[in-house]
């Protein structure tokens, strides 16, 4: 398919999940802020200005096989949704019924995450790694699972997800069934009261309600509120009444924005640009305690919620470059986590070589640039494309002063605990 095909599909500017199909069969399934920026992220133009079947982005930050794919299709679906917050759900959901192939492909799952409900009588709502799910590791030994979901293939993306869901349905998790901290999650709105039968019944229709929001059935639980405020009113429960109007309001107006952002972040042919730098440093004494870390900066702002500490297995004496190539493998190798629009890392030209080397081995095309050092480590110039150095100097020496403070800090924390021994 090439991108003058587009103009014969009228897709709207909405939330919602977008099929890439060769006939009937379905090829690929994605969710989008905006389908119609989304898909149009597929094509573009190449250097000499001809039309292709793939966007200049596209196969750099989603590698050959996608390309592959967008030149195979030859029809382009889609499903509205109301929010980004249902296309998250929606995508999932999709693709563990359908399987497409480009998918699922050279695809390790084993670390996504997915969402569980317990089948206790006062059931449980968990997030777990999908590995853990299978080993049935993660959860109690003797819970019974009654339903998952997923898996999802963005981490963050999910656990932004869970905040929003849990204010429209509270729910127990692991934390908050714990004796000393249900009052505290209660106290917050995260989950319900449950001390009489009458709560008891409430929440398990509570959980009723979140599987099928899960299923991406709204109308239905809309429906079904909208009865249960009916009876609730015409037997002049006006404050169970006014709560579950309040239950719908949220539903029907899902605020998402942390979702739209990250989104947008996942994506860099949006407008936001390269606005997700990941910055890399090595710390050690003469080869002992060696670590590596891992720090982002996202619209120019520190995000360290996202920073990643990594114990160096794989190499022995003072070699930094050894020690960034295991960080950098064992980083990408999760894919769940947000690709960066830039990556950083602390050196001179064999760290930028390195990086380079892991990157083109799996088929990504992420631009690295690095910070040079004087004999102050203090900055004295950036390595690497002069454009991005020049238009992102501030973030990119922000990231990597931040990664060497976190290294030393990590370090030390690390040889500290080894001393003790």
């Amino acid at each position: 398919m090439k991108s003058e095909h587009l103009k014969k599909f009228k897709i709207p500017n909405t939330p919602g999940v977008y099929f890439f199909q060769k006939g009937k069969e379905i090829l690929y399934i994605g969710k989008a802020t905006s389908l119609r920026d989304r898909v149009r992220s597929y094509f573009g133009q190449d250097p000499e200005g001809k039309s292709t079947s793939y966007g200049a982005g596209l196969i750099e930050t989603r590698g050959p096989l996608i390309v592959k794919m967008v030149q195979e299709a030859d029809k382009i679906k889609w499903e509205i949704t109301d929010s980004v917050l249902e296309a998250l759900i929606l995508e999932a959901h999709l693709i563990k019924k359908h399987q497409p192939y480009y998918n699922t492909k050279e695809k390790d799952d084993k670390s996504f995450l997915c969402v569980v409900i317990t089948g206790e009588r006062m059931p449980q709502v968990l997030t777990t790694r999908l590995h853990n799910l299978k080993e049935h590791s993660g959860i109690r030994k003797y819970t019974r699972i009654a339903k998952t979901y997923g898996p999802f293939t963005n981490g963050p993306q999910l656990r932004e997800a869970m905040k929003i869901i849990r204010k429209i349905f509270p729910y127990i998790d692991a934390q908050s069934a714990k004796r000393d901290n249900f009052e505290f999650y209660r106290q917050l709105g995260l989950t319900p009261e449950i001390g009489t039968k009458e709560a008891q019944t409430a929440y398990r229709k509570n959980i009723s309600n979140l599987k099928l929001f899960f299923q991406g059935k709204k109308k239905k639980i809309v429906s079904n509120l909208k009865k249960e405020m009916t009876l609730y009113a015409k037997n002049k429960e006006f404050e169970c009444a006014n709560e579950i109007k309040k239950r719908i309001f949220a539903l029907t107006h899902i605020n998402d924005i942390a979702l739209i952002k990250n989104d947008s972040l996942r994506h860099p042919m949006s407008k936001s640009g390269y606005s997700r730098i990941e910055a890399y440093d090595i710390a050690h004494m003469s080869g002992r305690n060696m670590v590596g870390v891992m720090t982002v900066v996202e619209g120019g702002e520190m995000v360290k919620s996202e920073y990643k500490k990594f114990k160096i297995r794989t190499q022995a004496g003072s070699n930094d470059v050894g020690a960034l190539k295991e960080v950098l493998e064992r980083r990408l190798a999760h894919r769940e986590w947000t690709y960066p629009n830039l990556i950083v890392v602390d050196g001179g030209t064999a760290q930028v070589n390195i990086a380079r080397k892991i990157l083109k081995n799996i088929s990504i095309d992420i631009p690295v640039v690095s910070v040079v050092k004087d004999d102050r480590h203090r900055a004295r110039g950036i390595m690497g494309d002069k454009k991005l150095a020049l238009k992102y100097e501030r973030e990119i020496l922000l990231a990597n002063s931040e990664a060497h403070r976190f290294a030393v800090a990590y370090h030390k924390n690390v040889r500290g605990r080894n001393f003790l021994k």
